[in-house]
């Protein structure tokens, strides 16, 4: 039946796509059949559009034709509108029997009827139990809501009663007094931890009853006198604890930094007294000061004192200037016969003192010193001085912090008011011993152990001795200054003329200010100070203007020159064995020596070699100016130059060679004042050529003179030296060493 009720509706379907005038035919006795209630479902079909397209009814006839009863109608010769007919008749005989069968079952159906009506009261009394039992939950979330209130309020309330409960605990427990407490602060030796650890809990609970005193509470007059009585006598024997440690500072031969670490196991001790008798611990911060400013005062006087006699015994005085003759005293440079004799003018290991090493050393012993007759430079002892001053001082300021309890300038303040004096005393004692000190190298190492000592108190974060160093570099910064302007003033003052006889070596005044400037300008590289590289520069000049004076006294240019270039060397040696390469000094002294040398290679060729000098500069310029036909009237002139040069160069040579060797003290300028090589110095070389060198050049610039057209045919150019030659002979006078 199904089948055919599909091959009904796809004969339908086929009859409507067929045409339209066979559709207006059929339609109506298909819409007036028995049993054909429901409308045509023809899917996408539209046949009263305006869009309708021939070619999509195409389409849909095409797709009906594939279906299998619609071909097997086709094959049959079946007419479509009989067969239309006839599955509609059987539709209308299936809906009857569909009746039937209902009409049949019906007592089955009002059975069923009665069931769900008989579900629809059960389901109804459900309703009313489940509404019933909603109400009831209703009421329950109230009551929840009600307990959880009141569990709320029940909870703050505990919640409060608590906390009053701990604040009176506290209370309580802050003002009750225990026997233990009681006990130990009665009975306990201060230096027992228990007396230490009561007197907190002593400490603590006055504060908590001053605190509740203020807050007007009542209770605390119950615990008043008790906490009164056992802090006084707290502060008793807190008092008599420290007085005593105090004074043990005063026995003669103690070492105070005992008692003093012992003290800061008891720090709390004036702590306690801080907070309950501001009187007590004033008397003993009082005492502390005054006991410890004689201590220090005492023991610093006393090793100045023994310090300053193991000094070397003689000293510059005002008259050991360095323009000052070397007649009063007779081998002022010399090395010392007594260990005693200090050095003025030169550096030697004293440098020594600022080194790292050597700056924290260990402070000298005075009595040993001169159990073993050891002598110390002034340096050396101020650098003993000072680092005991600077150890003890940062020590003290330490202490001072940590057990009084003070920082910043509270801190600095009472560490005044304990070494104030000592410090004052030292100061006196520094501008009393610069009055008369003249050793300008002694004041200029002082002044830089102060700078490295008040780093290292920088490092330790002691700042309380900031303004000392000041006051200290007040005192030696102008002595230092005033004891060069001095110098400088000697060497601008002094009168050649007086100076006894003249020397072409090196003179002492130019050693002195070669010694003097090298010492200063190592010590400055360290840490550079304007103003000394100011003074050592007017010193140069003087000491440049004061060699100048002295050259003038010579009669002859060329001692004039030896004495030039000798005192430049000796001042460029000396400054270059500790001065850096590339210092002003050396600089200004090497440009010097390099002119004055170059001079007198000038001056020591002149005489044997002036004729030929002058001829080939001569000649040179005509060739330069086009004129080289005048050469051809010299030459008779360059025949005599010829024969002359070849007849007396090697005795010239070596004659200059011997020359230059007898002027010079430093063997090796002298050589390469001859011929061209490094100097002594081996960071140095003269840019200018040796004496033997500039020969072979002016010979070789003679022969190229000679290859003229003019003097080309000369006789005598037969008689020339081989250059080749002449340089092999010519470096058989180069010195050996």
């Amino acid at each position: 039946m199904a089948a055919a009720a599909t091959m009904a509706a796809a004969a339908r379907e086929l009859v409507l796509r067929a045409g339209a005038s066979d559709m207006e035919e059929e339609e109506g006795p298909l819409e007036g059949g028995p049993g054909l209630q429901e409308p045509l479902q023809l899917g996408e079909l539209d046949i009263t559009s305006d869009e309708f397209i021939l070619d999509e009814v195409d389409v849909h006839i095409q797709a009906n034709l594939e279906d299998e009863l619609v071909k097997e109608a086709l094959k049959t010769g079946v007419d479509l509108r009989h067969y239309s007919k006839q599955v509609e008749l059987e539709l209308q005989q299936i809906e009857q029997k569909s009746i039937r069968d209902y009409i049949q079952e019906s007592e089955n159906i009002a059975s069923l009827h009665n069931q769900i009506t008989a579900c629809d009261a059960v389901l109804e009394r459900m309703e009313q139990m489940l509404g019933a039992f909603q109400s009831d939950l209703s009421s329950i979330s109230s009551e929840i809501r009600t307990l959880q209130e009141q569990s709320g309020a029940m909870n703050i309330r505990l919640r409060n009663r608590q906390a009053v409960r701990g604040k009176l605990g506290e209370l309580v427990d802050g003002l009750v007094v225990p026997s233990a407490l009681v006990t130990a602060i009665l009975e306990a030796p201060v230096t027992e931890p228990r007396f230490l650890e009561q007197l907190q809990e002593l400490d603590a609970k006055a504060a908590a009853v001053r605190e509740q005193e203020a807050r007007g509470t009542a209770a605390c007059a119950d615990v008043r006198g008790v906490l009164d009585r056992l802090r006084i006598k707290a502060v008793t024997k807190i008092r008599e604890f420290i007085l005593q440690k105090i004074y043990s500072f005063r026995k003669p031969m103690t070492n105070y930094q005992i008692p003093q670490t012992a003290l800061l196991k008891y720090r709390f001790f004036y702590q306690f007294l801080l907070g309950n008798e501001r009187a007590t611990a004033k008397e003993i911060r009082d005492e502390y000061v005054e006991t410890l400013s004689k201590i220090y005062l005492s023991y610093y006087r006393s090793y100045l004192g023994r310090l300053m006699k193991v000094q070397y015994e003689e000293v510059a005085e005002k008259d050991d200037l360095m323009g000052v003759e070397d007649t009063a005293k007779k081998g002022f440079f010399s090395k010392p016969s007594l260990r005693s004799r200090n050095t003025i003018f030169t550096l030697g290991t004293r440098g020594s003192v600022i080194s790292p090493t050597e700056l924290e050393a260990p402070i000298l012993v005075p009595h040993t010193a001169q159990r073993g007759e050891q002598r110390y430079p002034f340096e050396a002892l101020f650098r003993s001085q000072h680092y005991a001053l600077l150890d003890n001082s940062c020590r003290e300021y330490l202490f001072i912090c940590e057990f009084f309890v003070v920082s910043g300038s509270a801190a600095q303040d009472l560490f005044h008011a304990v070494m104030g004096r000592t410090l004052s005393m030292t100061l006196k004692h520094l501008e009393s011993y610069l009055t008369d000190c003249y050793d300008a190298i002694a004041v200029f190492l002082c002044i830089h152990i102060v700078l490295r000592f008040r780093n290292i108190a920088a490092k330790r974060d002691v700042p309380a001795l900031d303004r000392y160093w000041e006051q200290v570099l007040a005192l030696l910064w102008p002595r230092f200054e005033l004891i060069l302007e001095m110098n400088i003033q000697s060497v601008r003052s002094t009168d050649p003329q007086r100076l006894g006889g003249l020397d072409t070596r090196p003179h002492y005044i130019t050693r002195r200010y070669a010694e003097f400037s090298s010492a200063l300008v190592s010590i400055n590289q360290t840490i550079p100070n304007e103003r000394t590289m100011q003074l050592l520069g007017q010193l140069q000049v003087e000491v440049e203007n004061f060699v100048l004076r002295v050259a003038a006294e010579f009669s002859s240019r060329k001692e004039q020159l030896v004495f030039l270039i000798n005192n430049y060397d000796m001042m460029l040696g000396v400054l270059m064995e500790r001065a850096a390469d590339d210092s002003k000094e050396v600089e200004s002294f090497q440009q010097l020596l390099n002119a004055r040398t170059q001079e007198f290679i000038e001056e020591l060729l002149s005489p044997p070699f002036g004729g030929l000098v002058a001829f080939v500069k001569e000649a040179e310029a005509l060739i330069e100016r086009g004129q080289a036909e005048r050469l051809r009237g010299e030459e008779a002139r360059v025949t005599q130059l010829i024969r002359g040069f070849g007849s007396s160069w090697k005795s010239s040579v070596e004659s200059l060679s011997q020359d230059v060797m007898r002027s010079f003290t430093n063997f090796k300028n002298g050589t390469s004042i001859i011929q061209h090589h490094p100097t002594s110095h081996p960071s140095v070389t003269f840019s200018e050529q040796g004496a033997l060198t500039q020969l072979i050049q002016l010979y070789h610039r003679f022969h190229r003179v000679l290859s003229q057209p003019q003097l080309r045919a000369l006789p005598a150019r037969a008689e020339l030296i081989n250059i080749h030659h002449l340089m092999v002979e010519l470096k058989k006078h180069k010195p050996n060493f």
